[in-house]
């Protein structure tokens, strides 16, 4: 009878044991997605990147040579991309060279253009390379300045926060929907004021550039000119319009040097003039020697040579009895002689000193049945022809939205700098 209670009792312990392990040991809980309990972190691999360029007259294998590739593991490389020519490659192309530390280079990419990339990876089965063109993403933006010197540097002051070369570029595409119009160089005075609705195409680089100008507005004096762009449907064609529906394009142009030939000779010069002086009832502008010198209009050439003071000059007839004269000429365009028939911004001739003249520079006249104009007087646009009435309707539509466009960008830039 005792051995079968103490038996009894062990049997108990054991069992409130057994109970009171269950109660105490809890489940794990069930693993979530993405949830690691014991895991040893890979380490990351950290890549040396150096960025190189192309010196003048230097070959793509001394430069991968001097990187740290050799022997075959060189002819390796540049035979991995077929559709690359290493001896087309021009000087200052940039070439980004990725290794590991204590290895040789593993991953290079040659910048062919700002859109386009060739990258030559090194993998366990040897190099493979593949060209890549980048995608542009465009959107629209507005920039508005004011002149205080010339057209050139008020890009450069109201538009500081797009790269430089961004902001000539669109200072001259601006000149150039204005070169019937408007002389850039000589036209432009202190306190006029211009906005810009424009195309600008960026790549995942961060690379920019500026499209198409959509429409500009020009206020000077309390005259207001604005160009819309409108594409036709009957061609396809893109052409600018003012706000009349009249064509900016006429019949001449108002500068003989198209203004991004000349406007770099401005540099940070601060004053309206830019460079370009009237002297008697002609013009003279001021640019480097060799500057295409470009037709006012359609017309013939009467005169192709030598003419005492003027130097090297070419006279050419247009209609209406206007006769426009290029002096200083370093010399004339391939096939434009006396008889020659050009057309309208048609290089003709190219700025030099020949003659009574110190410095580069274009001497421009107009005369007008044989008595001397002054230019800017005489080419001063005269309405070009309307748009077609099968047009307007199409026209009048992209005129309201790109001038509520326009108006819209010059608030928020107003409300961003009180």
């Amino acid at each position: 009878m005792k051995h079968w209670t103490v038996r009894a009792s062990v049997y108990v312990a054991v069992a409130l044991l057994a109970w009171g392990a269950i109660a105490v040991i809890r489940p794990l809980p069930a693993p979530q997605a993405g949830m690691v309990l014991a895991a040893a972190a890979a380490p990351v691999p950290t890549w040396i990147e150096r960025i190189d360029s192309l010196g003048a007259g230097e070959t793509l294998s001394a430069l991968l040579a001097r990187s740290g590739l050799s022997g075959e593991d060189l002819r390796a490389v540049l035979g991995a991309a077929p559709a690359l020519d290493p001896r087309r490659l021009r000087a200052g192309t940039r070439i980004t060279i990725s290794s590991l530390p204590d290895s040789a280079p593993s991953r290079i990419v040659l910048q062919l253009a700002q859109d386009k990339l060739v990258r030559l990876t090194r993998s366990d089965s040897g190099w493979s390379g593949v060209e890549e063109t980048l995608a542009w993403s465009i959107d629209t933006m507005v920039v508005h300045g004011e002149i205080r010197s010339n057209l050139y540097d008020a890009f450069d002051e109201d538009a500081g926060h797009l790269p430089r070369g961004v902001r000539s570029e669109l200072a001259w595409s601006v000149a150039d929907v204005f070169e019937y119009r408007l002389d850039m160089s000589r036209d432009l005075h202190e306190g006029d004021q211009f906005t810009v609705l424009v195309e600008r195409e960026r790549l995942p680089t961060g690379a920019m550039r500026v499209g198409d100008v959509i429409g500009v507005e020009y206020v000077s004096g309390g005259r207001r000119v604005q160009a819309i762009r409108h594409v036709a449907s009957r061609d396809g064609r893109a052409r600018y319009f003012d706000q009349d529906g009249k064509s900016m394009q006429s019949m001449f142009l108002r500068a003989p040097v198209q203004f991004r030939r000349i406007s770099s000779v401005f540099g940070m010069r601060r004053h309206p003039i830019l460079g370009v002086r009237r002297k008697h009832a002609g013009t003279d502008y001021s640019a480097a020697s060799g500057t295409p010198v470009r037709s006012i209009g359609d017309g013939v050439v009467i005169r192709a040579g030598r003419m005492g003071g003027y130097g090297n000059v070419i006279d050419v007839r247009h209609t209406n009895g206007f006769v426009s004269r290029y002096a200083h000429l370093r010399g004339f365009a391939k096939g434009v002689r006396r008889g020659s028939r050009v057309a309208i911004a048609q290089t003709i001739g190219y700025v030099g000193t020949t003659g009574l003249s110190t410095a580069p520079h274009l001497h421009f006249e107009v005369h007008v049945r044989g008595a001397q104009q002054n230019p800017r007087k005489v080419l001063e646009s005269r309405a070009g022809a309307p748009i077609p009435s099968a047009e307007r309707e199409q026209f009048e539509r992209t005129k309201a939205l790109v001038l509520a466009q326009l108006e819209n960008g010059r608030s928020l830039l107003a409300a961003a700098n009180p």
